[in-house]
C-alpha cells in the first residue's frame, strides 16, 4: 500500500455514493506545475518524463507512451459493504450506568423491535439538553400530527401532564374509554427498574406503566413529597398493543398554600425537568423508533449550531423531514444505510415499515428519493447501475432473449455482456426488459445524499462515524467519557470554508477510488488539483490547531503525499521532489514536515544530487517541527553524507545518535527466514510462536526470570490515559464539539501542553512523587470501559498496568507522560516491543527493562531508535534482543 493511504481513507471514511463536484473537478482546467500533457477534454494523454533538475518545474525527457503502460498502482482489496447494518443487530440486555451525566436502561434483543426493546436517556446536570426518548414493549401511539396537537401541561395551573400507558399486559376484552379513571402507583419492587410507575385502573386493574423517561425523573418525586396522581383517559387506539394517551394531575400541588410551602422551593426544578422530559417525549412517542429519533436528534442540533453553513433551501429541505409519514421516514433512514445505490423494492422489507410502496412515492415526491419505472427514464449510467441489482440466472435469461450465450457464471462478465448488448442499438427493448424483471427501482436522490453526508460529517466531524455510533452508545457497547462541550469559535466559521472543505474529500475520495480501479490518469488529475489548492493562509494564522485539520488545505495535503508515495513508487523522483517542496513551503507550522523532510532528502539522494540532499538534511534539523523519529533519521543521513569533500567538521551529534544501545542475542529454531514474512520459531515448549514470545520465554528463564507481556506502545498509551484522565476531559472551550468524542481535538497538537501546562505539571509532580499507582487504580475502577484514546481495557488487567508503574518507577512515567502530553502526536508509536518486570523479595518494590525484539535481517527503525535514546536519557533500562537462527550463533 502506498505510504499516506491508509490516512486518507479514515479520513474519506465511508465512501459516498454520490459526488457532486465529480465531473466539475475532472473536466476543470487546473494549472499543470507538474508538467503533465492533457488532451481538449481534459483528459491526460501522456506523463512528461524526468529529468533531474531540482529548481524548476520538472521536465520531460522520458518516454511518455511507455508510462500508461508501464504504471502499476499499488492496489488494495475493495472494501465491500453488505445490506446489513448495523441497525438490524440484534443484542442481548445491556443495562449500563454511566457517569453523572447520563443514565442507560435497555432491555431486549433488537433495537428495531419496537416490541422487545426499551430505551431511557436522561440528562441530569443540564436539562435544557436532555434527550428523552422511548421505545416501549410493543406499545404504539397515535400519529405524530396528532401527538403534537395534544397540550403537554396544563394550562391554568401547570400541575398537569399528558403522557402514554405502555407495556400494557391486558388483553383484547378489556373495554377502555375515553374519560376512564386513573391513578398512579409507585413499583419500587420492579426487579427491571426500581423507578417503574404503574397506572391503574379505577377497578384497581393494572393497565400499564409509564413511559420509563418520564418514571425516571417522577418516582423520585412521589417518593421525597408523597406524591398521589390521578387522572383520566383521554385517547384509546384502536389496538390493544399500542399506547394509551392519559392526562394525570397531583391534586396536592392543586391545593392552596402548596407553593409557599418551604419544600416548593427545592421541589419546582425538578418538577420543571419532569414537564421538559414529558414534552419531549410527547414529540416522539412510543411508536417512534430508536434509529428514527437518533437521526431526529442528529439533524435537529446541526440545524441548530450550524444553520448558518446551510442555504434557505437546503434548511428547508431538512426541516421537512420530521414531517414526513413514519413509515417513510424509517425507509428512508434504512436505505441511507445501505450500500445502494439503487434498490428494488420488491426486496425492500421491514417489519416496521407498513407500506414501503407509499413510502417511497411520498419520498420521492418530497425529493428525498427518486425512482425509475419506465425505460425511457434510463441513461448509460443508470442503466449500468440497475443491472447491478439483477442475480445471474436473470442476467442469463434476457441475454439469452437477446440470443447472446455466455458460459461464464460470473455476474462481472455477464453485465459487461448486457452493458453491450445495451449500446448496440436495442437499447430501449433490452431496457424495457430489464425493468420489467427488475421491478420499480429507486435510489436516494443526490440533494438529500450530498445533505445528510454533510450533516453527518457536521456532527460527527469525522468520516469514520455514522448513524450507528448512536446504536453502540444505546447498548451500551461503548460508552463515551463525561466532559463539557464548551462553545468557542466555530469550526467552520463560514460556508465558503465548509464547501472548500467538501470539495478536498471530494478529491481525496476520487483519488483512491482511482486507486483501486488502476486509473493513472485520474489519480494525476487528482494529485494535480490537490497541489494547486494547498496555501498556507488557513493554516499559519490564529486558527485553532485543533481545527487545522478542517480545513481544504489539510485535506489536499493528504492526497499530495499519497501523490507524493505514487511519483516515487514509478522512480519519478523530480515530480516526488517538486511536491514535498510544495509540501514544506505552504505548511510551515505542522508535525508532518519531519516526515516530508526526510523524504524530500531521500529523494534528491535516488536523483543523484547528494550535494543537495545533504543541505536539505542539515537545515531539516534547524526546523523545529521536526522530531522523533525524524530528526533522529536526518541525522544519520547527515552523518553519512557528510564526509570530506562535501563537510570537514564532524557534527556535535554523532555521539548522540551513535550511542550505544544494550543489546543481548538469543537463539532460536526457525521455522522461515523468509524475507517479509514474519518469522516463526519453536518456542520452549516445542510450540510454535512469533519472535516475542520467544523472547519473553528466555526473559521468563535462563534471561533472569522475569515477567512480562507483549506491548509496544500500547501500555504506555493506555497508562497516559488513565494517569491523565481528568486533564484530557477538563473543561477546555472548543476542544470538545460533539458527545462522541474519546479525546480532545487538540491531543495531537502543541497546544493540548500548552493550554493546561499548570495542571498537567501538577499531575506529574504527583506521579514523579510516588502517586502514580494509586491515580491509576482511581481512574481504572471509575473509568473502566469508557472510551478513549489510547486506552486499551481490554489487552491489560489492572495488575499488570500496577507492576509497570510501580517497577519503571514515578521519575521515568512522569518523564514518559511528559513527552507524550509536549507531543502526542510523535510519540505515540514506536515504543519496545515488552515490558519485563520482577520484584523484589519484599513484595512491594521492583524493576523494569523496556525490550525491542529483533529477528534475522530486521533492524531497527528511526522512530524505534529514538525512543530507544530518549527512554536512556530518562533513566529507563532498556535492551535490544536479536534472534538468531541456532545456525547463526557463534560458538
Amino acid at each position: 500500500m502506498l505510504t499516506g493511504r491508509e490516512s486518507l481513507l479514515r479520513l474519506i471514511g465511508k465512501r459516498r455514493r454520490f459526488l457532486p463536484n465529480r465531473h466539475l473537478l475532472l473536466s476543470a482546467h487546473t494549472p499543470n506545475s507538474l508538467n503533465l500533457e492533457f488532451n481538449d477534454y481534459g483528459n491526460l494523454v501522456s506523463l512528461a518524463g524526468d529529468d533531474c533538475r531540482l529548481s524548476e518545474d520538472p521536465t520531460s525527457s522520458d518516454d511518455p507512451s511507455k508510462f500508461s503502460d508501464d504504471l502499476s498502482l499499488s492496489t488494495r482489496k475493495k472494501r465491500r459493504l453488505t445490506q446489513t447494518t448495523l441497525l438490524q443487530s440484534s443484542f442481548l440486555s445491556v443495562p449500563k450506568q454511566l457517569e453523572d451525566g447520563l443514565v442507560i436502561c435497555t432491555q431486549q434483543k433488537s433495537i428495531l423491535d419496537s416490541e422487545t426493546f426499551e430505551f431511557s436517556l436522561v440528562q441530569r446536570s443540564e436539562p435544557s439538553e436532555s434527550i428523552c426518548c422511548k421505545v416501549e414493549d410493543g406499545s404504539c401511539s397515535p400519529s405524530r400530527e396528532e401527538s403534537l396537537k395534544t397540550v403537554t401541561l396544563d394550562e391554568d395551573n401547570g400541575e398537569a401532564i399528558e403522557t402514554f400507558i405502555v407495556g400494557r399486559k391486558f388483553s383484547d376484552v378489556q373495554d377502555l374509554e375515553i374519560g376512564g379513571d386513573i391513578f398512579l402507583l409507585r413499583h419500587p419492587e420492579n426487579v427491571k427498574d426500581r423507578n417503574a410507575i404503574k397506572v391503574i385502573s379505577g377497578d384497581s386493574e393494572m393497565l400499564g406503566y409509564l413511559p420509563k423517561d418520564i418514571s425516571q425523573c417522577l418516582s423520585p418525586l412521589i417518593d421525597d413529597y408523597d406524591l398521589k396522581f390521578e387522572g383520566t383517559i383521554t385517547s384509546v387506539p384502536k389496538k390493544s398493543s399500542e399506547a394509551v394517551l392519559i392526562k394525570v394531575v397531583c391534586h396536592k400541588m392543586r391545593s392552596d398554600g402548596w407553593k409557599e410551602c418551604e419544600l416548593y422551593g427545592d421541589f419546582k426544578p425538578l418538577w420543571e425537568k419532569v414537564l421538559q422530559v414529558v414534552e419531549h417525549q410527547m414529540q416522539f412517542p412510543p411508536k417512534t423508533t430508536r434509529y428514527q429519533l437518533n437521526f431526529n436528534v442528529l439533524l435537529q442540533e446541526v440545524l441548530r449550531s450550524c444553520s448558518h453553513l446551510f442555504t434557505a433551501d437546503e434548511k428547508a429541505f431538512l426541516e421537512s423531514f420530521p414531517t414526513l409519514s413514519e413509515d417513510s421516514q424509517r425507509l428512508f433512514i434504512r436505505l441511507y444505510t445501505r450500500k445502494g445505490p439503487w434498490f428494488r423494492l420488491s426486496n425492500i422489507s421491514y417489519p416496521e415499515v407498513t407500506d414501503s410502496l407509499q413510502a417511497l412515492k411520498d419520498l420521492t415526491v418530497r425529493g428525498f428519493m427518486s425512482s425509475v419505472k419506465d425505460a425511457n427514464e434510463l441513461d448509460n449510467q443508470k442503466m449500468k447501475e440497475i443491472t447491478e441489482l439483477l442475480n445471474v440466472t436473470e442476467l442469463r435469461d434476457i441475454l439469452s432473449m437477446n440470443k447472446v450465450f455466455s458460459r461464464t457464471s460470473r455476474k462481472r462478465d455477464l453485465i459487461n455482456s448486457l452493458c453491450s448488448c445495451y449500446n448496440d442499438g436495442t437499447r430501449i427493448n433490452l431496457a424495457t426488459v430489464i425493468l420489467e424483471r427488475t421491478g420499480l427501482c429507486a435510489k436516494i436522490s443526490s440533494t438529500a445524499e450530498s445533505l445528510i453526508w454533510r450533516v453527518e460529517r457536521l456532527f460527527f466531524l469525522n468520516g469514520e462515524q455514522d448513524l450507528s455510533s448512536f446504536v453502540l452508545l444505546d447498548l451500551g457497547i461503548i460508552k463515551y467519557p463525561t466532559y463539557k462541550c464548551i462553545d468557542s469559535e466555530q469550526i467552520f466559521s463560514n460556508r465558503t470554508k465548509l464547501l472548500a472543505y467538501e470539495e478536498a474529500i471530494e478529491v481525496a475520495q476520487l483519488m483512491d477510488e482511482s486507486l483501486d480501479n488502476e486509473d493513472p490518469q485520474t489519480v494525476l488529475k487528482c494529485i494535480i488539483i490537490a497541489e494547486t489548492r494547498i496555501s498556507s493562509s488557513s493554516l499559519d494564522s490564529a486558527h485553532a490547531a485543533a481545527f487545522n485539520r478542517f480545513t481544504a488545505p489539510w485535506v489536499n495535503s493528504k492526497v499530495v503525499l499519497l501523490g507524493v508515495s505514487f511519483f516515487e513508487n514509478q522512480k519519478r523522483y523530480n515530480r516526488a521532489v517538486y511536491l514535498l517542496r510544495r509540501l514544506l513551503s505552504c505548511f510551515n507550522c505542522d508535525g508532518r514536515r519531519g516526515y516530508w523532510t526526510v523524504r524530500l532528502s531521500t529523494d534528491l539522494e535516488h536523483m543523484g544530487r547528494p550535494n543537495e540532499s545533504l543541505t536539505v538534511a542539515e537545515q531539516g534539523l534547524l526546523d523545529p517541527w521536526v522530531r522523533a523519529g525524524s530528526r533522529v533519521a536526518l541525522q544519520r543521513r547527515i552523518l553519512r553524507l557528510a564526509k570530506p569533500p562535501r563537510r570537514w567538521k564532524t557534527p556535535t551529534f554523532s555521539n548522540l545518535v551513535d550511542n550505544k544501545i544494550p543489546e543481548v542475542t538469543i537463539q532460536g529454531r526457525s521455522l522461515n527466514c523468509e524475507v517479509g514474512i514474519k518469522n516463526r520459531f519453536y518456542g520452549e515448549d516445542g510450540e510454535q510462536c512469533g519472535v516475542e514470545q520467544l523472547a519473553l520465554q528466555y526473559y521468563s528463564g535462563e534471561g533472569g526470570g522475569w515477567q512480562g507481556i507483549h506491548t509496544e506502545s500500547s501500555i504506555w498509551l493506555t497508562i497516559f490515559g488513565l494517569l491523565m484522565w481528568d486533564i484530557l476531559f477538563s473543561d477546555v472551550p472548543g476542544v470538545f464539539q460533539t458527545r462522541f468524542q474519546t479525546a480532545p481535538l487538540d491531543l495531537e497538537t502543541e497546544s493540548f501542553y500548552l493550554t493546561r501546562k499548570e495542571t498537567i505539571e501538577s499531575q506529574l509532580e504527583k506521579v514523579a512523587n510516588g502517586m502514580a499507582e494509586e491515580i491509576l487504580i482511581i481512574s481504572y475502577e471509575t473509568q473502566r470501559g469508557t472510551a478513549c484514546r489510547g486506552v486499551a481495557w481490554e489487552r491489560f488487567s489492572l495488575e499488570e498496568l500496577r507492576a509497570a508503574v510501580a517497577c519503571v518507577g514515578g521519575m521515568c512515567i512522569a518523564s514518559l507522560c511528559r513527552h507524550l502530553a509536549q507531543d502526542y502526536r510523535s510519540w505515540c508509536s514506536g515504543m519496545p516491543d515488552l515490558l519485563v518486570w520482577r520484584f523484589k523479595e519484599n513484595g512491594y518494590e521492583g524493576e523494569a527493562k523496556l525490550v525491542e525484539v529483533k529477528s534475522e535481517k530486521d533492524r531497527l527503525s528511526e522512530q524505534q531508535r529514538a525512543w530507544l535514546l530518549l527512554l536512556m536519557d530518562s533513566g529507563f533500562n532498556v535492551e535490544i534482543c536479536k534472534v538468531r537462527p541456532a545456525s547463526l550463533i557463534k560458538t
